[in-house]
């Protein structure tokens, strides 16, 4: 837990503790999905703070442990990057983005229903009706974290595209960018496609539209909290470290591996192609990804960015 960054680190616990005490609690009669779930909004329960409680809730066990698990997975290296004020704020407003498509998704559900009943059903109708049916509607409960996680997932596809990585029961690894595409396309074919299966497919999109535009408005305007846009900051702070280390370096005695002094002419010579170096090593991660670097380059890279 040390290692976890401190925005995911007390997500995972609030998740977690959430889900103990709603067990605990559902014990003595008293149920928090029922007061801090997202209710459709016209149901008689529905709070507009229920768009912010419902992520901090799950159905079972398996549900958070899929959560949780992909949001300590993808959410270190995110916020590694972007910071915790950032990485806090897309985690809130993608899961609130999930919240508001979820509700609409189920205003159209709901549409239908009366127009099944009633061909020809005007809008101002829709709500005489919502609100005659407002008590059986508050069965229409959305729980989870899954639309902001899914919308961590997206984030780490759009920041780095061509990192491979291992999906059971896949034997080669597959580009994040595919990852997430395949993701999108099969939440898009189940909410279309699947009624009644109990998961909210449309939170999950939802969060991954938020997402999207989020990053995008982010990177038009140029706009960060930590670091430099895009995900190359991680890269760029290696580089910074390194350059530090240089300047710190630079006061010290010139000395070769072998215990002989160098000139300054020398020492500032193997210092330039040090730096050039990484350079080039960086502009390599940024062109092909991290995986396009050799065993050697990956050792100099991180040997030479070690900051004390």
């Amino acid at each position: 837990m040390r290692n976890i960054p401190p925005i995911t680190k007390n997500l995972l616990i609030i998740n977690i503790l959430v889900f103990f005490a709603t067990q605990v609690l559902a014990l003595r009669g008293m149920d928090l999905a029922s007061l801090f779930g997202l209710h459709f909004f016209m149901a008689s329960d529905f709070r507009v703070y229920q768009l912010v409680t419902y992520m901090f809730l799950h159905a079972g066990f398996m549900h958070l442990l899929f959560n949780m698990f992909a949001l300590w997975m993808f959410g270190c290296v995110i916020e590694n990057v972007w910071g915790p004020r950032r990485f806090l704020l897309y985690y809130m407003v993608c899961g609130i983005g999930a919240g508001v498509m979820q509700e609409l998704a189920q205003f159209v559900s709901f549409y239908f229903m009366v127009s099944a009943q009633e061909p020809v059903v005007g809008f101002f109708d829709l709500f005489r009706v919502g609100g005659m049916l407002s008590g059986q509607l508050n069965l229409w409960t959305t729980i989870g974290a899954s639309g902001a996680v899914y919308a961590i997932l997206l984030a780490f596809g759009m920041l780095f595209p061509n990192e491979r990585m291992f999906i059971f029961p896949l034997p080669v690894p597959v580009k994040a960018k595919w990852l997430v595409m395949f993701y999108v396309l099969i939440e898009l074919w189940s909410a279309l496609g699947s009624r009644g299966d109990g998961v909210a497919h449309m939170a999950h999109l939802g969060g991954m539209l938020f997402g999207f535009l989020l990053i995008r408005y982010w990177r038009g305007r140029q706009y960060t909290f930590h670091g430099s846009d895009g995900g190359n900051g991680f890269f760029d702070r290696l580089k910074h470290n390194f350059e530090k280390r240089k300047s710190r370096d630079s006061v010290t005695m010139h000395v070769e591996k072998g215990g002989a002094k160098e000139t300054d002419w020398e020492y500032n010579a193997r210092k330039k192609a040090e730096q050039e170096e990484v350079d080039r090593i960086l502009d390599k991660i940024r062109k092909s990804g991290y995986d396009s670097l050799t065993k050697e380059e990956k050792k100099k890279l991180f040997d030479n960015s070690n900051n004390d």
